[in-house]
């Protein structure tokens, strides 16, 4: 199997053993993504809307990266460190920026570090 690295400074640098995004078989995988300011590397925002914005701008980048936008994206799983607190709002930000038919979701409860979300992608790549 044939695999390709996306790198792209628009997004986070890896904080470990792994690659921003792997294209493969097809569909270009994300990492699981924080609210990172992809120059400093700091977290951005305090509430888990501002977070999530930012974590949607650093997976449009990833996807960007390889000619894709969200309406290439099958696949979302979303992690939360409160998922009964921050759901609601982490929902209304979702539905801003993603457009329908929505991909497939899984969004779970999870011990985050320094951050209220992160989230991975999987997104089909265009038929040419």
């Amino acid at each position: 199997m044939a695999r390709e690295v996306i790198r792209t400074s628009d997004a986070p640098a890896p904080g470990g053993a792994y690659s921003q995004a792997v294209v493969a078989n097809g569909f270009l995988y994300t990492a699981g993504t924080g609210p990172h300011d992809p120059a400093t590397g700091e977290v951005v925002g305090d509430t888990v809307a501002e977070q999530t914005r930012q974590v949607l701008r650093n997976l449009s980048a990833l996807l960007a990266a390889r000619g894709l936008d969200f309406s290439d994206v099958v696949k979302v799983t979303a992690h939360l460190s409160d998922l009964g607190r921050d759901y609601e709002t982490y929902n209304g930000v979702y539905e801003q920026t993603l457009s329908p038919p929505y991909p497939a979701r899984t969004t779970v409860g999870s011990t985050l570090d320094h951050k209220l979300v992160e989230i991975d992608m999987v997104a089909a790549l265009r038929v040419v």
